[in-house]
Order: C-alpha cells, then structure tokens, then sequence
C-alpha cells in the first residue's frame, strides 16, 4: 500500500512578486496631506521609496529605515489603523496586482496546494490583501502592542532568516513536504525562503537573486501584465464609517503601510 502524500505548499512574497509596484506609492499623497508627520519625515520617507523602486539599498541602510517607520508608528491605535487598512484598500489602493501571479496561485490552489503570502509588510496590510488573495495563509511583520497601541517595538520581523524560519515552523504544524513545496520572490534577500523549498522561483528578480538563480538552476519567471485587483478577485465590503476618519487617518495607516513594505524591501 503507498504511503499518503503529506500536503504541500506556495509560499509568495508580496511586493514585487504578487504586487506589481512598491504598494506603499498608493498612499503617498495621503501620507503627505495628512499633516501625520513632519515634512522632514515625508521627505525621508519619499526618499526610502525610491530607493526601494531602484533596489539600490543594502541591509544597513533599510536597517536604518525600519528603524525610523518603527518609531513613527509609535502610539498608534491598532483598531484605526486595521479600519484604515480595510478602507484605503478598497478605495484607494486597489493594488495592481501580476496577472501571472494571480492566475498561479489558482494554479497552486486547483493542484491541492495551500498558498501562503510571506511579506516584511506590516500584518495589518497583508492579511486582507492576503484575504482579497485567497491566501490560506499571511506570514507578516508584526508590531508590539500595548493597551490597544503600537510601542514601536517589533514582536515579529519577517526578514531574511526569519522568514525561512517561519516556513519551516508552519511546515512542522501542517505536515507541509517541503521538498515538493513552491516559493517565488524577486529578491536576493529571499534567498532562505527559496532555499526552503523544493521548488524555488525567482520572479523579476534583482541582479543579485538573478545570478544565484542561475548559478543554481532556479527557474526565473518574468511577470509584465499588472492589472488592477478588484477586475481579478472580489473585494471585501466598504467600510463606510471611516469616511469620518479623514485624510489625516489615512495618512496614519500609509506609514504604518510603509513601515511593513519597507522593511518588505530590506528582507524582500
């Protein structure tokens, strides 16, 4: 009699691979007209997106910037900004998202396939785009709370090591055969969620992850067809009470947004 299949997996990381652009620029003129911070911070906060568009910045560098969006997030409260979330992602995000990668992870969940999103992004963020998704999953940064807000502490960094980590942890739970499980990522500091796996993708990848690729054989994926989410996958229900929250609320929740994807960018 053969022995029972154990269950398998996608693991997908979010921006850049899923999401075709930084998914922090759809709040960048909220984040400024909201009068949240100092022109100073916006400026820097300007400056890191650029950075995280060319992919020029090292480790130290988005060290420095997980550091800084950490500390603005402080005092934060942690209700708001998941109403923010809900709110901005219906109706003013409505991320562009890959075709290509929309339609494998329906490949992956017709195959039997659990598909599980693993981001540096906030929690906050990626759970309901992760919902929006079909994801079975959401592995995501997540922030220290206390007395309902944001310490500005990090409970959870889901970067580098530590998402390779989570991975394997989340296979000991489920029963997830590694070996005949997927990953997909478009950079170089995933290289440990690729190496989890048995089946690693590099999607549009960086000059970095696309030498290693090579060097080993990975296949290499080019996504180039973004289209908007609502017109791929059903969207959550508006939340209209936050309509009172205004702009100065929705510039709260693009920081706490940004923190995530740019600490995304600094583990990618």
């Amino acid at each position: 009699m053969s022995p029972v299949a154990r269950p398998t997996a996608a693991f997908f990381d979010l921006d850049k691979t899923i999401i075709a652009k930084s998914s922090t620029l759809a709040f960048s003129r909220e984040f400024q007209a909201g009068g949240l911070i100092s022109r100073g911070a916006v400026l820097r906060s300007a400056y890191a997106q650029f950075v995280y568009l060319v992919g020029g910045a090292d480790h130290d560098q988005m060290e420095k910037m997980r550091q800084f969006m950490s500390q603005l997030c402080s005092g934060w409260d942690v209700e708001t900004v998941k109403e923010i979330v809900a709110d901005t992602l219906h109706n003013i995000v409505d991320p562009l998202v890959y075709d290509e990668a929309v339609s494998l992870i329906e490949t992956h969940h017709l195959a039997g396939r659990d598909v599980i999103i693993v981001s540096t992004s906030g929690s906050e963020v990626v759970e309901p785009i992760g919902e929006m998704l079909g994801a079975d999953k959401v592995i995501a940064t997540r922030m220290e709370v206390a007395d309902g807000k944001y310490t500005g502490d990090i409970r959870f960094y889901a970067y580098a090591e530590n998402k390779a980590k989570a991975i394997r942890d989340l296979a000991r739970k489920r029963g997830y055969d590694l070996d005949r499980c997927y990953a997909y990522s478009d950079s170089v500091t995933d290289v440990f969620m690729l190496e989890a796996v048995g089946h690693p993708y590099a999607v549009n990848p960086d000059k970095d992850l696309r030498r290693i690729a090579r060097d080993r054989g990975w296949p290499i994926l080019v996504f180039e067809k973004p289209v908007a989410l609502r017109s791929r996958m059903k969207l959550p229900p508006r939340v209209p009470a936050l309509a009172a929250l205004g702009v100065g609320g929705v510039a709260a929740i693009g920081a706490a947004y940004w923190l995530g994807a740019r600490r995304r960018r600094a583990t990618a």
